[in-house]
């Protein structure tokens, strides 16, 4: 592997990012390099930490080193500019992509004029569970509808205060990525969002959203997150012209299986797979890097980012409680 750097060592750096990278590191790969200007890791024969961007550029050769930024949503464009400046190219960016249309302009015009290779994260839509899904196709026609539904309890992570604007931006851009990836392009319908309650505390817009699309090839999808839920599930439902489909995504790195339901004339199925989504996807990011292409992705992660700023101006006009 080339040199890595992780910028950001909030639950996504440290939690999702470095496990995968030592999963995938070899024993003669460089160290990964680690900043953070408030949070700290644990150093050792595999991280070192930087005391800030320029020394993290002098430990690593910032022409091939693939930075992962792991920071929150509302903080892409200012670190990609510095880090751009100090000459890093490649990047792997946490989803969402940007906050809000304003910094994703800012960004592409950043990555148009600097040239730089930037994948968003996405990993369901190259997941296992997505690739079976997408053959599902050929044999049962096209999807007419498309329910998903993600439901975990987030109140520690929302108490800390990491930086996430609403439920829109926690697991919302993997549905919505998802949705594109099975019946391609669409327009946000209609959305809604709830506050998070806790104790006497009210957290605005944390406590779950949901949100409709109408794609351009006649299906529907219904997106509904849930971040107050007392159990985790992380379910797609696709309705095909000849059978339906019922997708269970990993629930989290504790166990890396996703299950499979097909119903349709004739035929009934049920399937677990391994199905480490993350790592899959990393890996495949920097075979990315490395030549071998991955075509759309930035384009997706994009439009990702302007269906879920339509949703939460839909959603501002007509909040309610989650569906």
């Amino acid at each position: 592997m080339p040199g890595t750097l992780v910028v950001g060592l909030g639950h996504a750096g440290t939690r999702l990012h470095l496990p995968v990278l030592r999963a995938l590191r070899g024993r003669e790969d460089p160290p990964i390099v680690v900043f953070d200007p408030v949070r700290s890791v644990q150093p050792g024969p595999d991280v070192v930490a930087a005391r800030d961007l320029p020394h993290a550029a002098a430990l690593t050769d910032p022409a091939t080193c693939v930075v992962h930024l792991c920071t929150p949503p509302t903080a892409r464009v200012e670190p990609i500019t510095a880090l751009a400046g100090l000459g890093f190219r490649r990047f792997l960016v946490e989803k969402p992509l940007a906050a809000d249309p304003a910094a994703l302009t800012e960004l592409l015009d950043l990555v148009d004029l600097v040239g730089l290779d930037v994948v968003p994260i996405a990993q369901w839509r190259h997941s296992e569970l997505t690739r079976r899904l997408m053959g599902l196709r050929a044999e049962l026609g096209r999807p007419l509808s498309i329910a998903v539904r993600q439901a975990k309890p987030r109140f520690t992570r929302t108490l800390a205060g990491d930086d996430h604007p609403s439920a829109f931006d926690v697991e919302a851009p993997h549905s919505v990525a998802l949705a594109l990836r099975l019946a391609g392009p669409a327009a946000v319908t209609g959305a809604g969002c709830a506050d998070m309650l806790l104790g006497s505390a009210v957290f605005p817009g944390l406590g779950g959203a949901w949100l409709s699309l109408a794609h351009e090839g006649g299906a529907r999808t219904e997106i509904t997150t849930e971040l107050t839920a007392p159990v985790r599930e992380r379910r797609v439902t696709v309705e095909f012209e000849g059978g339906t489909a019922v997708g269970h995504f990993a629930v989290s790195a504790a166990d890396e299986f996703a299950q499979l339901e097909v119903t349709a004339p004739g035929r009934r199925s049920h399937s677990v797979f391994r199905d480490d989504s993350l790592t899959a996807f990393v890996a495949r990011a920097y075979r990315h890097f490395d030549g071998a292409r991955m075509l759309g992705e930035l384009t997706a992660g994009a439009a990702v980012v302007s269906l879920i700023a339509e949703a939460k101006r839909l959603a501002g006009a007509r909040a309610g409680a989650v569906r």
